[in-house]
């Protein structure tokens, strides 16, 4: 998030220059409620998300969900503020910004889905016994400055000893969906992928997975929901059962395999072929992505901003209990 574009967003939401047409209202003859959801991505990191969509979990919860993929943190923020969605799925790092900016409606983290880094270290070259202090001196493709891909990957290499900005060369000039394109054409000697990229890349003989940032930066709180304190204060019972279908799904996933996990989520990823759909959710189930609960702790919370310290993208800390509530998550626990 650029600083600039986020000191726009918040005079916006500080004026009151606020659309009113938040779409969480109960229909009192259904008694279902219509609720707008600004992903960051349309990814099967999210998988527990697509479980609960798929199985009818928010429907359960009298929930008339709209999924909508913002293709950026700054852009879910903007959704959000706006109040064209009610809930957001990002980084936590934007609740941060934009507080640290001055929010007054603060926007608070209700439910943490993911707990590992959703992305992968794939080089050009088989590497089957491949240490970080490989990647010293090499052309890497990385992400956006100060976003979460790029914050985690260079918290990593610090915790090998490794400079990210004397000891290889990170090529940031490259849109986030444009990299794995960029790596078969010949950039680069190693590159940082989510999935479907990094699986892709290995189909196709491109590069090879060598190293899983989502293990090695360890148990990172890397996407949550979140709302508007206004409208989470004006709507409790929609937050409520939200959370709730999304702890059903938690459950399933959690209970299941993988193979049985991917052909529930797979109507989400019609262009992708089961087979591929299997081998990835089963990359992100071997190494813990998900949760067994949506508590957001606080322990997570502070090392989110170990992270955004490190990547000198914090100008001062943020407290926790202004900008994180675990009353649902524990409810929906209960």
């Amino acid at each position: 998030m650029r600083r600039k574009t986020l000191s726009l967003l918040i005079f916006t939401l500080l004026t009151g220059l606020i659309l009113s047409g938040c779409s969480g209202k109960r229909d009192s003859s259904s008694k279902v409620t219509h609720v707008t959801l600004n992903e960051v991505a349309h990814s099967i990191f999210y998988a527990p998300q697509y479980v609960a969509i798929e199985k009818g979990y928010f429907k359960e919860e009298g929930i008339d969900l709209e999924l909508v993929t913002g293709f950026g943190a700054d852009k879910v923020l903007t959704s959000l503020i706006s109040g064209e969605a009610d809930i957001g799925f990002m980084g936590g790092e934007s609740s941060i910004y934009a507080y640290l900016e001055g929010a007054n409606d603060v926007i608070t983290n209700f439910a943490q889905l993911t707990q590992r880094a959703g992305n992968f270290l794939v080089s050009r070259q088989k590497e089957p016994d491949f240490t970080w202090e490989d990647i010293k001196g090499k052309d890497v493709l990385g992400g956006r400055k100060g976003g979460m891909p790029e914050m985690v990957f260079e918290y990593v290499l610090k915790q090998n000893n490794i400079d990210p900005f004397k000891d290889l060369d990170i090529n940031q000039s490259i849109d986030f969906g444009s990299t794995a394109a960029a790596f078969s054409g010949g950039s680069g000697d190693y590159t940082v992928e989510f999935e479907p990229s990094a699986t892709a890349l290995e189909e196709e003989g491109d590069g090879y997975v060598v190293a899983s940032l989502g293990t090695d930066s360890g148990y990172v709180p890397y996407t949550s929901y979140s709302a508007k304190s206004s409208y989470i204060k004006d709507h409790p019972e929609i937050i409520h059962s939200f959370t709730n279908a999304l702890q059903k799904g938690m459950d399933y996933v959690q209970n299941h395999t993988p193979e049985e996990i991917a052909k529930v989520i797979a109507p989400q990823f019609k262009e992708t072929k089961l087979e591929t759909i299997t081998t990835i959710v089963k990359r992100y189930y071997d190494q813990e992505t998900w949760k067994s609960d949506l508590i957001y702790e606080k322990e997570s919370f502070e090392l989110l901003q170990d992270i955004l310290e490190s990547s000198k993208e914090l100008s001062r800390r943020a407290p926790y209990d202004k900008l994180v509530t675990t009353k649902y998550a524990k409810e929906a626990v209960r």
